[in-house]
C-alpha cells in the first residue's frame, strides 16, 4: 500500500493502518475480526512473515460476471508447508455452470448442487487468512474476486496485502535488460505461468486447475523464489503489493 502524497489525504499510509481502520469502520463482524489481527511491518523480515497460499477457481475471469467455485489455502512459512491445516472449499455459484468452466477446473454439476453458497463458508474462511500474509499466483484472480464475493454478501468489500509469484516472476524473468534483448530479438518471453514457472526452479509438475494443488504448488514457488533470489531477512516490503 502506497503512502499518501498529501498529509490531508484520508488514504492509509500502509497496510498496517488500513487494518485499523478497516476494524473501527466495518460493520461486519467476520471482517473486524480478520481487521483486528492486523497486518505485518514493511520491514518485517521474509523469514518471519506467516503466509498463507491461496488459489481460487472461477467460472471465468470476469469478477462482475463469474464467480468462484473452489478455493484452497495452505498456510507456510519459508521453513515448512503445513498440510495438515490446509482447507479446500467447493461452494455454488449464483448461476449455473458452462460446459467449458467444467471441463476447465472438472467440478460437476453434482458437486455444485451440494455445495454450500460462499456466505456459509465466508466467516471460516476469514478466520483462516486472518493474521497471515496471502501468497497468490496472479493477485487479479483471489484478490478481486473475494472483494467482489464478499461486498455481494456482506454490503462490505476486502482488501489485503499479498505476494503474488507471477509478478515476482515478471520481475525475475521478463523485466531485466537480457529479458527485453531477447523482445527485441524476436524472441517469446519466458513464460510465467505457475507449471513453467516451477519448472525454471526444478519443482515437480502438479495437476492443473485444482484451487488446493494449485495453493501447494503456488506455496512451493515461493519457496524456491525467495531461496534462489532473496534471503530470510529481505524485507517484507520488497515482494509484496
Amino acid at each position: 500500500m502506497k503512502r499518501s502524497s498529501s498529509r490531508h489525504s484520508k488514504t492509509p499510509a500502509t497496510w498496517a493502518d488500513y487494518f485499523t481502520a478497516r476494524r473501527e469502520q466495518t460493520r461486519v463482524p467476520a471482517l473486524e475480526r480478520y481487521f483486528a489481527a492486523g497486518a505485518p511491518a514493511p520491514d518485517t523480515p521474509l523469514g518471519e512473515v506467516p503466509m498463507m497460499a491461496m488459489d481460487m477457481e472461477t467460472t471465468g475471469l470476469d469478477e462482475q460476471r463469474h464467480a468462484i467455485v473452489s478455493i484452497g489455502l495452505v498456510p507456510f512459512d519459508l521453513r515448512r508447508i503445513r498440510m495438515a491445516q490446509r482447507r479446500y472449499w467447493i461452494v455454488r455459484p449464483p448461476r449455473p455452470l458452462s460446459e467449458r468452466s467444467i471441463t476447465f477446473h472438472h467440478i460437476t454439476h453434482t458437486e455444485i448442487e451440494q455445495a454450500p453458497d460462499l456466505d456459509e463458508i465466508l466467516d471460516e474462511l476469514l478466520e483462516a487468512m486472518a493474521g497471515h500474509v496471502m501468497v497468490v499466483h496472479y493477485r487479479h484472480i483471489e484478490r478481486t474476486f473475494l472483494n467482489a464475493a464478499v461486498k455481494a454478501r456482506r454490503g462490505e468489500g476486502i482488501h489485503f496485502p499479498v505476494i503474488d509469484t507471477m509478478s515476482l516472476e515478471a520481475r525475475l524473468h521478463r523485466q531485466p535488460l537480457w529479458a527485453r534483448f531477447r523482445r527485441w530479438m524476436g524472441r517469446p518471453p519466458a513464460s510465467i505461468r505457475l507449471p513453467d514457472s516451477r519448472t525454471r526452479y526444478g519443482l515437480p509438475p502438479y495437476q492443473a486447475h485444482h484451487a488446493l494443488i494449485d495453493a501447494l504448488a503456488t506455496a512451493e514457488l515461493l519457496q524456491a523464489q525467495i531461496a534462489y533470489y532473496y534471503r530470510p531477512d529481505t524485507p517484507l516490503s520488497e515482494v509484496w503489493n
